[in-house]
């Protein structure tokens, strides 16, 4: 049997078990090459240069095992492997905080939120910081900055540690625990916040994979608000005044736009389309206090 081979009759056990995805891939096939290339220790961006490589008996069964694993534990494949990747960064991960997917580091690396950068911007906070993806790719995008990555949860905080290490940047991320603006800081020329936004009807309907994850990490409430009302209304104090938001709350625009009628922000175009993460000016949130 080739790697190929494995990859596609694999990605058949994963599809025909009905696993969900999103945690870093969006189908069967992809989400077997993962694992497959994972557990044989190849590069995990070369499948072509693989693919018509001989696989041994033992690796087919060490492979199945994998696979069957995640068959039965319905765990992201990223808590199986303790690795995840975002914009091509490898972060470590595990069942303590959510797997790193926040389109906000899109929107970092491509410098969409440039424009409303400058020489000014020195304070970052990554608020909600989970394993501290964000905070590490801000820091590596802007290389003038320091950053905060606050969280509430010290699970959550211990592996944001590791990823910090990871990438050397111990002297230029601070890693503060608190519950939402309550003890950070600041006053800040940027905050990136991926927070809990998922209303209480999604979360009911969540497949087991988003259910391993931290609830406390996901769920937002009735109208997955409950988080983003006293962060808008606190932000402002927290800003420099050139300062922006960039906040990301995936399928909740239209409960976003009922919770805050008035505030003007911008709505910021991603993968995922342009309703998913918003940025708003510290003179747009003065109106929310």
């Amino acid at each position: 049997m080739t790697l190929i081979e494995l990859v596609t009759q694999s990605a058949a056990q994963l599809e025909q078990a009905g696993v969900a995805f999103g945690h870093g891939t969006t189908n069967a096939f992809d989400e077997a090459a993962w694992l497959v290339l994972w557990r044989l220790g190849l590069p995990l961006d070369d499948l072509d240069g693989v693919a018509g490589m001989a696989v041994s008996p033992q690796q087919q069964d060490s492979v199945g095992e994998l696979v069957g694993e995640r068959i039965r534990s319905r765990k992201p494949a990223a808590y199986l492997t303790r690795e995840a990747w975002l914009q091509g960064v490898p972060f470590y991960v595990d069942e303590r905080s959510i797997v790193p997917r926040s389109l906000i580091a899109e929107l970092l690396v491509d410098g969409s939120i440039d424009p409303w950068l400058g020489e000014h911007t020195r304070r970052v906070l990554d608020l909600c910081t989970g394993n501290g993806s964000l905070a590490v790719l801000a820091a590596m995008t802007y290389p003038e900055v320091v950053v905060d990555a606050s969280d509430v949860s010290p699970d959550a905080l211990a592996v944001a540690r590791i990823n910090v290490d990871r990438h050397g940047l111990q002297d230029r991320i601070r890693l503060l625990r608190s519950d939402g603006l309550a003890s950070v800081q600041g006053p800040y020329d940027l905050i990136l916040c991926n927070p809990p936004y998922v209303n209480a009807r999604s979360m009911a309907a969540l497949p087991a994979e988003f259910r391993a994850e931290p609830e406390q990490a996901l769920a937002g409430g009735p109208d997955g608000m409950d988080f983003i009302r006293p962060l808008l209304r606190g932000a402002a104090a927290h800003l420099t005044p050139q300062a922006v938001l960039v906040l990301e709350i995936g399928n909740e625009r239209s409960h976003f736009e009922a919770a805050f009628p008035r505030l003007e922000v911008v709505w910021l175009e991603t993968s995922a389309g342009e309703d998913q993460v918003l940025l708003a000016t510290r003179d747009s949130l003065l109106g929310c206090d």
